[in-house]
Parts: C-alpha cells; structure tokens; sequence
C-alpha cells in the first residue's frame, strides 16, 4: 500500500491523535488571504479535519479532496451539517479541477505526498489571480523536555523500528518560486502537547511508517514505547513548532 493511502486504514485513531495548528496561525493565515464568506476554499487532503474547521466557520465556500474513503466518510460526518461545507474522494493529482476557481488552496502536511511538479503547477493554475497557497506542517520534539526519555525511546527504536518500508517522501516547500508563485514567506508559532504513555503510543500509531510496522516488532515497539513514557511518570511533553508557508499567484497584470 502507498504510504499515502494507509492513513485511511485508521480513521479513528488519526482523528483521535493527530495534532491540530496554533490559532494565531489560523488568524494570520486568514487576515492574510481575505478568507470569508463568498470565497473559494480548497484543502488537500484534511484527513479527518485538523485543520478545517478555523477555515470553515469563516463561512467560506469550502471545498476538500480526500484520497480516503474512510477519512471522507468522517469528514463528512463531522462537518456535513455546515451549508458552506462540501467534500469529493477522490486524488488531486488525477481529479479534474477548472482552471482559476480558488481564491485560497491549502494543505496541512499533505501536499507533500503530491510529485512538487504536480502539486505546484496545479494549484497554481487552479488559483485566481492574486490567490493564495498555504502549506503548513508541525514539526516536534521532546528532547529538550526530558533527556532520559528520550535516549529511552530511542534504545526501544534502536530494537524494535522495523518498519516494511521506510518514509522517505521529498517535497521541497521552498520551490514554489519555481512555478510561479510570488511573495514567498515562511512563518513560524510555538505550542506544546503534553501526553500520557497511551495517548503517546495513539499518536505514534498515526506516523505513516510507523502503521506498517509487522508483527512481532509491532507490539514489542508500541509496548517499549508505552513503557519508557510510564517510567517517566506517564508524562512526555512534545515541544511543537508550526510551520506555515505562505505564497501568491501574481495578479494577471504583473504576469508576463
């Protein structure tokens, strides 16, 4: 199965776990595209929402693509009652899109899992003029939380990651120029997770590689994990940066 499908396979523990963005990041990200009711939304991939619902309740014509069945079936479970809300299953690099339909197009570390060719040169013909890409992403440690802990989890890792394949996507955030798009930016805000041992192996079940560990390692990983946590109190802090890259279709009379 390709890594960006197994995701469907656990709808409710990725709906349970995975992390959600910083509001700020959400404010700033929707003063700066205009987002509100009368625009054009479009988001790659939400998964089951993690990032959708600051954006929806702007009142927004939303609209999302989801490679999952499953993680579309609890889309539309949780957001089907909203007006402005519509989904379609189906994959982004294949689907049919007109061209200059969206005044935003977004994606919570997803549109990494789309060839860079494919998902910059797409979006950018699916942008109105002077519309917006988002791309944000989280990235975490704990390290700095707690040293013990985390040389204890990397001794169960040393023994027991034995995953059928390995995540080795590569998706360069910072080509976007390369395609067309203007006023590039990055922007970064801070937060914090605090976890007990369950809720840490949850949240591990949900990294990609991480679901297709076999069996017997699988169980030996997740207990070695839930053990070292327990040991350290029931208590692992993850240190969260968010990420949001930020960049413009030129307006059509700037365009050569």
């Amino acid at each position: 199965m390709e890594f960006r499908k197994v995701f469907d396979t656990i709808p409710e523990q990725f709906d349970r776990y995975r992390p959600h963005y910083s509001p700020e990041l959400f404010r700033e990200l929707i003063d700066y595209a205009g987002v509100g009711p009368g625009k054009n939304v479009l988001e790659l991939g939400p998964g089951t929402g993690q990032a959708t619902e600051p954006i929806l309740r702007t009142g927004c014509n939303y609209l999302a693509i989801e490679l999952g069945e499953h993680l579309a079936d609890k889309m539309q479970q949780k957001f089907g009652h909203m007006p402005n809300f519509s989904i379609v299953c189906d994959d982004f690099i294949t689907h049919d899109f007109p061209d200059g339909q969206f005044d935003m197009i977004y994606s919570a570390a997803t549109i990494q899992w789309i060839p860079e060719d494919i998902a910059f040169s797409k979006t950018f013909r699916m942008l109105k003029p002077g519309g917006t890409l988002a791309m944000m992403l989280t990235r975490s440690e704990y390290r700095s939380s707690n040293e013990a802990l985390y040389q204890q989890i990397q001794q169960v890792y040393d023994r027991f990651y034995q995953p059928q394949e390995k995540y080795s996507q590569k998706f360069t955030y910072t080509n976007a120029p390369d395609y067309g798009y203007v006023d590039f930016e990055k922007r970064e805000y801070s937060g914090a997770r605090v976890m007990t041992a369950d809720e840490y192996v949850g949240y591990s079940g949900t990294h990609c590689d991480h679901i297709v560990i076999p069996e017997p390692y699988r169980s030996q990983f997740f207990g070695g994990l839930r053990e070292a946590v327990l040991q350290a109190g029931d208590k692992i802090v993850f240190n969260d940066t968010y990420i949001l890259y930020l960049a413009k279709k030129p307006e059509e009379e700037n365009r050569l």
